[in-house]
């Protein structure tokens, strides 16, 4: 009876994510993808949502499963896809967690070269490379899935060779949570002490935010690696199953809430999140999005760049404008800098 509770409670969990999950990132493609300028800092967000709708398109299948008591009735390709789908999903998010870790270090340590380098024709290719990336790495996992048949009932699960579960378990430890995670850890790490030092903490994002990001990572999928060694031991102590596998549902749920996070961790949660939520949705996507570089930037370089592009658009024909790819946030910048010096003066 505690089982039937606990799959009806994951159930009822997985409902949601996926509700919330579709919606949430729907948005975040749609105007990521079709209503904001393509930049930067666009691909990367319009890529992370990509791999968590895929999944949580995928996700209705491991529902229906779910209330059928695990039997799985979509034969042995979709068995295959399914687990190769989720597979993706989880590589290409956590890279591409890690890109954007990397870059917002890149763009708030390196500021000159940021400007100069980060164009958004080298994120596009960066992110096709993570695709395949997280493909190759998948592929695997969808290779040793087969159907097992039990009381005329199917049921998609691993193979039981214990070397080769041991051998997936560590690969996607190592390579979908160990060394992304320092990575993430370091990066946030070094954007905070920059921050600290510019003292642009209370002007740009908060620290709770970077804060919050490491920790939904830790705590997203740190849990669903722990049992999936636990249920390696599981299998020769029979004692344990039970735990086991009522804590691989519930740690599972953990990591496909991962998908419903990310939109707003990342997209939604920015520093006067209150204020902003009563303005337009659009708006609210395209200040979170705003390049991490210009909120860095001196007073003086950001000024001189300033002045460039204003007398380049000056000897421009006036109905031939360009694009400078100048926003309103680059101009609030420069106001806080004049603020800033007229107050210590």
């Amino acid at each position: 009876m505690d089982k039937d509770y606990m799959r009806i409670a994951c159930l009822v969990i997985y409902c949601l994510i996926f509700i919330v999950g579709i919606l949430g990132n729907g948005l975040v493609i749609y105007v990521t993808g079709f209503r904001m300028k393509r930049t930067v800092n666009s691909v990367w967000f319009l890529n992370l949502a990509l791999a968590d709708f895929l999944f949580l398109t995928f996700l209705i299948f491991t529902i229906i499963s779910l209330s059928n008591n695990y039997e799985w009735r979509f034969g042995s390709v979709m068995c295959k896809l399914n687990t190769i789908v989720i597979s993706v999903n989880m590589f290409a998010s956590i890279f591409l967690l890690s890109t954007i870790s990397l870059d917002r270090c890149l763009s708030t340590w390196v500021v000159v070269w940021a400007q100069n380098k980060r164009t958004v024709c080298k994120a596009q290719l960066i992110c096709a490379v993570i695709w395949m990336l997280a493909v190759a790495c998948s592929i695997p996992f969808g290779t040793f899935r087969y159907i097992k048949t039990a009381k005329d009932s199917a049921y998609c699960v691993h193979s039981s060779s214990m070397t080769v579960k041991y051998i997936m378990t560590t690969f996607r430890f190592v390579v979908g949570f160990l060394i992304p995670f320092l990575v993430i850890f370091v990066c946030y790490v070094a954007i905070g002490v920059r921050a600290r030092r510019l003292q642009r903490t209370r002007k740009q994002r908060p620290r709770r935010v970077i804060f919050s990001i490491i920790f939904a990572f830790f705590i997203c999928w740190l849990p669903f690696h722990v049992f999936q060694f636990l249920e390696l031991h599981a299998m020769n102590n029979p004692d344990l199953r039970p735990a086991v596998n009522s804590g691989i549902l519930l740690t599972a749920s953990l990591a496909f809430m991962n998908s419903c996070l990310n939109p707003i961790l990342y997209v939604f949660m920015c520093e006067e999140f209150q204020r902003k939520l009563k303005q337009s949705i659009c708006f609210v996507l395209e200040s979170a999005l705003a390049e991490d570089h210009l909120s860095f930037m001196s007073s003086r370089s950001l000024s001189s760049h300033l002045s460039r592009i204003s007398r380049k658009s000056d000897s421009a024909a006036p109905l031939e404008r360009k694009d400078t790819g100048i926003s309103f946030t680059e101009c609030k910048v420069v106001i806080a800098e004049e603020r800033d010096t007229g107050s210590t003066e």
